[in-house]
């Protein structure tokens, strides 16, 4: 989204083929975590009864610099200890600010659309005395499961149902970085209240459920697809090394060897529908040109840092993931009904392997959701089914689009810094 001289908007409308709980957010840079986001409900069918909808409750981190401020320094150095948290966008910090509060009334239960709108932050999340629901996993109903503690990562979303099993009182919900793989100098006071009583103004003295800090999914074995799905052996394979290096003294992300920078001058929707197929290296464009094929990739590293692996354009199955060297000797897959959704978890000093089919002609980016890491060229981008993409796009938009954009650029002299996305 462009934005030159004067205030413009752009109406985006697509066809809701999957309904549940997803979020909006910038691309351009850090620029999401300045505040460029919100929820998106589509409604349809739930795998629970539930008696009111609460709509959408965000789990950011905070810092009272802004993001675009602490690039440098993440870049230079390694990612910053962050300030606060917010639970729906709120939260105290010393002696200023305001907790979230819910308001319940006993014996009813509420669906709550949890979404991790965090630049670096995963979330145990949890209400004390009281268990989680667990209804989906992204835009994927799943069939429910019962828990008391939910662990979830940067853009992951889950749909849980919480019945109010108490009579009266308030009661801590809390959102609690996880030390193995975020800092935050306000880890345990990211906190909102679930109140039976409105006027109850009183602090809860309730406690927290118990847990294992660590920055795993939830088990493969908990998500389960509502509807039964399975993957097909694959038509063709890539695997994706995950690594980290310096370049000019400052952190860069590699998948197999290759660290991500956008064209922002000459965007790939722009090069496929000019017939262009001379994608520069660092563009790191993956042509996927069969439709209907199933496609395996394998995401693997050896650091110990864990990352939130997104897919746009599509739901992937996740074959399998865990911990050590990926290895068809001695993983099975599982192909049966296995978890789908669109962000998963690379385990630390692990591997990930999703399946997905070419069935959405497109240019999709597959990224780490952590900010710093994303700006730090941690992505690279699928063309699939080339030859179809032109005729999908509106050209008249792309170009009124472009040339906002590039109004914009000579009038504030934008450089690019980073890999764009």
């Amino acid at each position: 989204m462009a934005r030159a001289y004067t205030f413009m908007s752009i109406t985006y409308t697509w066809r809701a083929t999957q309904y549940g709980t997803t979020w909006y957010h910038s691309h351009f840079d850090l620029q999401a975590w300045e505040g460029v986001l919100g929820g998106i409900i589509i409604n349809g069918p739930a795998t629970a009864d539930y008696d009111k909808d609460a709509g959408v409750v965000f789990l950011n981190d905070w810092t009272h610099e802004t993001a675009d401020a602490l690039y440098s320094s993440a870049e230079a150095s390694g990612p910053p200890t962050l300030d606060n948290g917010l639970i729906n966008g709120t939260n105290v910090y010393g002696d200023l600010g305001t907790r979230f509060a819910m308001t319940v009334t006993a014996g009813e239960s509420y669906r709550i659309r949890l979404i991790n709108g965090a630049i670096d932050t995963h979330f145990k999340f949890m209400i004390d005395g009281h268990n989680l629901t667990v209804i989906s996993a992204d835009l994927v109903p799943i069939v429910a499961y019962s828990t008391q503690v939910l662990s979830i990562g940067m853009g992951q979303r889950y749909d849980i149902v919480v019945t109010a099993s108490e009579s009266s009182g308030n009661f801590w919900m809390r959102a609690i970085p996880q030390i193995a793989c975020s800092t935050n100098s306000n880890a345990d006071n990211i906190k909102g209240i679930l109140k039976y009583d409105s006027t109850n103004s009183t602090d809860p003295d309730t406690s927290a459920y118990t847990y294992t800090d660590s920055c795993d999914d939830e088990s493969v074995s908990d998500l389960v697809p509502y509807l039964s799905l399975d993957a097909s052996a694959d038509d063709s394979e890539d695997d994706f090394a995950v690594t980290v290096g310096k370049s000019n003294n400052v952190f860069k992300w590699y998948m197999a060897a290759t660290t991500f920078v956008a064209e922002w001058d000459d965007p790939t929707l722009l090069q496929v529908y000019n017939g262009d197929t001379n994608f520069t290296a660092s563009s790191h464009v993956v042509e996927l040109d069969t439709a209907d094929e199933w496609v395996y990739f394998i995401i693997e590293t050896t650091n110990n840092i864990p990352h939130p692996i997104h897919l746009h354009g599509h739901d992937f199955y996740i074959l399998s993931q865990g911990t050590g060297t990926y290895s068809s000797s001695t993983v099975t897959l599982s192909l049966t009904n296995p978890p789908r959704r669109d962000v998963a978890m690379l385990p630390s000093g692990g591997y990930l392997v999703i399946a997905f089919q070419t069935d959405n002609p497109g240019a999709w980016l597959l990224h780490c959701h952590i900010g710093w890491h994303t700006s730090e060229g941690f992505a690279l981008q699928l063309v699939e089914r080339y030859s179809e993409i032109a005729a999908l796009i509106d050209h008249d938009t792309m170009n009124s689009t472009c040339a906002a954009w590039n109004t914009y650029v000579a009038a504030n002299s934008v450089v690019e810094d980073g890999s764009g996305v």
